[in-house]
């Protein structure tokens, strides 16, 4: 028997480090003849563009681990509910057949899981020897029921560390200044909030922090900044992409009209610019300088957390074990058991729990009064970010 392992959505720092904890722990195993790759996910299985990873030297599996993106391709294709097309999944099970498949791997979000889910209930429906099991990964951090997910930690270690940089660099100038920086963060503002943990000497660095789960309101956001400016030279405000009205509108789509991505997800993005132009508009500041991540959060392995790589990695190879185990439609996720020392357990999770779901900030970490984020999430989010990665050697095939 084989199994096949394929990636799906954004790609985050650590993607590969899971992809590479399944190929470690198919190997070892010694439960499968060939272990394949679906290039460009679930949508190049279905044309089949499949590969065997099964002889990668042990030097290039240590790079790929590395390595940021998706090694192996990726895609934002969702199949459809199985009664909505029969069709797509007897292709599918022809394939696996074909190949000899009997466990597939998905490393992905909430929508890849949806794919895991489906293929799990198919092969129960028809009585097919055939194993489906996810492996998370998104720098949103928005599944449900594990305490994070792999991508998360070293793409708040970036965000916290361009805050500092940029802070300082906008130190040197004399003058009243404000610097929005802005996360990606459709439904949920973790990436965003993870911006209460950076600190200079000591001192936290970001005023204020705008999520998606506490409605933005115009008036409030120009009286906070007018009256901060008469007791600080020096601002740095913090805002996700999906930031939004109390009627659900987004900040970023009051004025333009936004296109979706293949999942029907709309495409954010130019929060912080309407931010800052609002702030010039009203005459409250001229000088405001935005700062836009953009797909850097997902990919900036040069300052990926240790933690983050070695936790994907782990969770690569449990999702394996747990296949072995004779377990379909779970995923691995890590379930915190101490803040400090950080400390966690890895339990298989059922689908359904994560697939289409989104987790959001607690209220209770939302300080709606001050538009700012509490300790809570300080201590929720350090530990993640841990650890300095060498300097990067990257591989960007697996020939």
């Amino acid at each position: 028997m084989n199994c096949i392992v394929a990636q799906s959505g954004g790609p985050t720092a650590v993607i590969n480090s899971s992809l590479m904890g399944v190929l470690e722990g198919a190997l070892k195993s010694g439960k499968f003849d060939k272990i394949f790759a679906g290039i460009n996910g679930i949508e190049g299985i279905l044309k089949e563009n499949i590969k065997d990873i099964s002889t990668l030297s042990e030097e290039k599996r240590e790079i790929i681990k590395h390595s940021p993106a998706a090694i192996l391709g990726s895609c934002r294709f969702k199949l459809k509910g199985i009664q909505e097309n029969k069709e797509q999944y007897e292709k599918l099970f022809d394939i696996f057949k074909k190949y000899d498949i009997g466990v597939f791997f998905y490393i992905g979000g909430n929508d890849s899981m949806d794919t895991v889910k489906n293929l799990s209930i198919y092969a129960k429906k028809n009585n097919i020897d055939f194993r489906a099991v996810g492996v998370p990964k998104t720098i949103d951090n928005d599944l449900e029921v594990m305490d994070h997910t792999p991508g998360f930690g070293s793409a708040a270690k970036f965000v916290n560390t361009c805050i500092m940089e940029t802070s300082l660099d906008d130190s040197v100038y004399q003058g009243k200044s404000v610097i929005i920086l802005e996360t990606m963060g459709r439904e949920a503002g973790w990436l965003a909030a993870s911006a209460a943990a950076a600190k200079l000497n000591g001192q936290r660095i970001v005023d204020h922090i705008y999520v998606p789960e506490n409605p933005f309101n115009d008036l409030k956001f120009l009286s906070t900044i007018k009256e901060d400016l008469t007791k600080k030279d020096k601002l740095y405000i913090v805002v996700s992409e999906g930031i939004r009205y109390e009627d659900g509108v987004f900040v970023s789509h009051s004025s333009i009209n936004a296109g979706h991505d293949t999942f029907g997800h709309a495409q954010l993005g130019g929060a912080g610019q309407k931010l800052r132009q609002m702030l010039i508009d009203a005459g409250i500041i001229k000088r405001v300088k935005c700062v836009e991540l953009n797909i850097l959060q997902r990919c900036a392995a040069h300052v990926s957390s240790s933690v983050d790589v070695e936790e994907a990695f782990e969770l690569g190879v449990n999702a394996v074990n747990f296949a072995n185990q004779g377990l379909s439609g779970v995923l691995p996720g890590i379930i915190r058991t101490c803040d400090k020392p950080y400390t966690y357990e890895i339990k298989p999770i059922e689908i359904e729990k994560v697939a289409n779901h989104t987790k959001l900030l607690p209220k209770q970490w939302i300080d709606s009064e001050n538009d700012f984020i509490t300790e809570d999430m300080v201590r929720y989010v350090e530990p993640l970010m841990g650890g300095q990665q060498a300097f990067p050697i990257y591989l960007d095939n697996v020939k």
